[in-house]
């Protein structure tokens, strides 16, 4: 059993990952903004941490996350004001990363999207580009920390059931190909499973592939 820390614990993916991390046996801290939303993250059997994870200092992080074993961050600012895409997309994530270094957590997954990167080329013109540049950025970050880390980065997500399978780049799998945020909280499950996934992106797609196969042949 571990202690793992989920931010942006009130996501539709964090709450699927919650529940099936309780599920099996973990203990599971979900970082939330709003204290209204407790009893949501208790549903799922994990404890609420309330933390403004876009205001919080590195130092505060440290305080609330301090001897959990792993860090998953899936907090967004969900689009739509650059501003607030940068403030957690990325510089948020990069406090996150450098507290889970000084309180000595050695495991991090973060969650990003298919295709991201510092060289992602999209047009600085487009709504997209705040979130591009702050994905890749914290992607980056992530890279060059010392941490045991994972990027979890699926393509673009739906709400249908879960399928339990994936396709992942390594596989074939092309960006634009939808898959469902449960198989996405599965594929989180599955990473902090795995050692086999440390040092990796692992980039998917809806597929056929059972998600424990494809984590560990990523």
């Amino acid at each position: 059993m571990s202690r793992i820390a989920i931010i942006g614990g009130h996501g539709k993916i964090a709450l699927q990952a919650a529940k099936l991390l309780t599920g099996d046996g973990h203990q599971v801290s979900s970082v939330i903004r709003n204290p209204g939303q407790s009893d949501d993250i208790t549903a799922t059997g994990a404890t609420p941490i309330v933390l403004d994870i876009e205001k919080a200092s590195t130092e505060d992080i440290v305080e609330a996350l301090d001897g959990h074993d792993a860090i998953v961050f899936s907090a967004g600012a969900g689009g739509g004001n650059p501003d607030r895409t940068y403030a957690v997309d990325r510089d948020a994530a990069m406090r996150s990363i450098d507290a889970a270094s000084a309180a000595s957590i050695r495991r991090f997954v973060l969650v990003s999207y298919f295709g991201a990167s510092t060289d992602h080329g999209v047009d600085p013109d487009d709504s997209f580009y705040a979130y591009a540049e702050a994905k890749g950025d914290a992607d980056q970050y992530l890279r060059a920390s010392d941490l045991d880390w994972t990027i979890v980065a699926p393509s673009t997500l739906s709400d249908d059931e879960g399928a339990g399978t994936i396709t992942t780049k390594e596989q074939g799998a092309e960006r634009g190909t939808k898959v469902a945020r449960a198989d996405v909280a599965a594929v989180i499950t599955a990473v902090l499973e795995s050692p086999g996934s440390v040092g990796r992106m692992i980039e998917f797609t809806a597929g056929d592939t059972p998600i424990a196969d494809a984590v560990a042949g990523a």
